[in-house]
């Protein structure tokens, strides 16, 4: 019988201004809270050495400062050299990704993320498959956002759009966040924006994916009300999967429930 394979996901939180290597892991929540500039890995290993292995790659490209390291040793199985083939895959391109995901479980490759033009996009894949030998697959998932991203930041920084308790009713507060949020949408009327709801990990999780899809929409309804196109408006909901802070507190927690706005190429 085969067994377990072996996987490691790899997250950074990096201010949207600077290059990243962001979250990765498929429904992963990270136990600790990364700071912005933070290189998050976890996922289990066969040995130690191919730990230390990946960490060493980790710091050359990051910086040992920035290296927050929870892999762990287990009985996973690995492909042959697969140490090594890691540490291929962790090209310098990466830091050019921003708010993206790295998974490697096995020989499966999945990257995630945005980046800043089509060529960066096939370059940073490119990179990474040129080092590899057949047996992997790479599925890109990168995709390349728009520049005028940084306005809508700017307007929703610090802040979250609330909901009641439990529920995707829109708090007053929430309401005045979204309107100051109009201007903005208006001014991007060419472009289209994906509204994708986060929960934080309390409760099911099935549970937690069918709430955060009912407040993105109930966010493109509340905009489609204020005069917003419901064709430029996509939904989506991620539930508890996409954490950016520790949900081990309630302040944790409260970041984690969030509303968040990617505008599309």
């Amino acid at each position: 019988m085969r067994g377990r394979l072996a996987e490691l996901a790899m997250s950074a939180l990096l201010l949207p201004a600077l290059p990243a290597l962001a979250q990765v892991a498929p429904a992963t929540v990270l136990p600790v809270q990364p700071h912005p500039n933070q290189v998050v890995v976890t996922g289990t290993v066969p040995d130690e050495a191919t730990r230390a292995s990946v960490l060493m790659r980790l710091h050359e490209l990051y910086g040992r400062d920035r290296v927050v390291d929870q892999i762990t040793v287990g009985s996973v199985v690995a492909p042959p050299n697969w140490a090594g083939y890691v540490q291929q895959m962790l090209v310098p391109d990466l830091q050019r990704v921003s708010r993206g995901e790295l998974t490697i479980q096995g020989n499966q490759v999945h990257l995630k993320g945005e980046v800043a033009n089509e060529a960066l996009r096939q370059q940073v894949a490119s990179a990474m498959a040129t080092r590899l030998n057949p047996t992997y697959t790479i599925r890109n998932a990168l995709r390349v956002v728009a520049s005028e991203q940084p306005l809508i930041d700017e307007v929703l920084r610090n802040r979250i759009i609330e909901f009641e308790p439990g529920s995707s009713v829109i708090t007053p507060q929430g309401q005045r966040i979204l309107d100051e949020l109009l201007p903005t949408l208006v001014r991007l009327s060419a472009r289209q924006i994906e509204v994708i709801g986060h929960t934080d990990s309390l409760g099911a999780r099935d549970a937690n994916i069918a709430l955060s899809f009912a407040r993105a929409d109930a966010v493109k309804n509340y905009l489609v009300s204020k005069g917003i196109t419901p064709s430029r408006i996509g939904v989506s909901g991620a539930g508890p999967d996409r954490p950016i802070a520790s949900n081990q507190t309630p302040e944790g927690r409260a970041r984690n429930r969030r509303i968040e706005f990617r505008i599309s190429q």
